[in-house]
């Protein structure tokens, strides 16, 4: 079954982020099973711990409602194409991770051809042909059904916390409010993690 998000509103997906392209629709898709399994953001408290800081991350973001400002979107920088989903609410969630066989050979033509895209090697027919996969992948991904597209088990994480406010406290050698929870003590002065770090080199 193709995506059942509505196009207008991966329209906006695509604006949101930049551009159109395979990563964005691996997280538009990871979204939408989202919001299959635990609720749009106004019926549950939906809260999104993501493996990757791919291109779908932006998808997850401006479909769910989950976003790091709001202190419901966590990045573990794992570079897994994973994503645990989470309803706070209902104390339930779950972790999807992209199946490996739903590239196939394509995935593999495409990540051998993005390396020379990268570094400016690729002559012209290899760029036609990096833009065709592109939009290949990216129409395969958007027309599977999701239980071919995503391994469902058990999240990877407990469901994280509510934000909290903390205070904020000045750095003893740049003068920065800093957040509590991330200072540090260095010779009986507080310190932010910049500050702390350049005093700690050991080289």
């Amino acid at each position: 079954m193709s995506c059942s998000i509505e196009k207008e509103l991966v329209e906006k997906t695509i604006a949101f982020h930049g551009h159109s392209c395979p990563g964005l629709a691996i997280g538009i898709r990871a979204a939408e099973l989202a919001l299959q399994k635990l609720g749009h953001p106004e019926q549950s408290d939906l809260v999104a711990i993501v493996e990757t800081d791919m291109c779908g991350v932006d998808a997850i973001q401006f479909l769910t409602g989950c976003t790091f400002g709001k202190g419901n979107l966590i990045h573990k920088d794992f570079g897994k194409m994973a994503f645990n989903f989470y309803d706070s609410r209902k104390n339930i969630g779950f972790r999807a991770v992209l199946c490996p066989d739903i590239s196939g050979n394509a995935g593999l033509e495409l990540r051998s051809l993005s390396r020379k895209v990268a570094i400016g090697t690729a002559h012209g027919e290899e760029q036609v042909r990096y833009e065709e996969l592109r939009r290949s992948l990216q129409d395969r991904y958007m027309n599977a059904e999701l239980e071919d597209m995503f391994i469902i088990m058990e999240p990877a994480f407990p469901i994280p916390k509510p934000a909290r406010v903390l205070q904020s406290l000045q750095c003893e050698a740049c003068g920065e409010m800093t957040m509590e929870s991330r200072t540090r003590r260095m010779d009986g002065k507080i310190l932010c993690q910049p500050c702390f770090e350049k005093k700690e080199q050991k080289i």
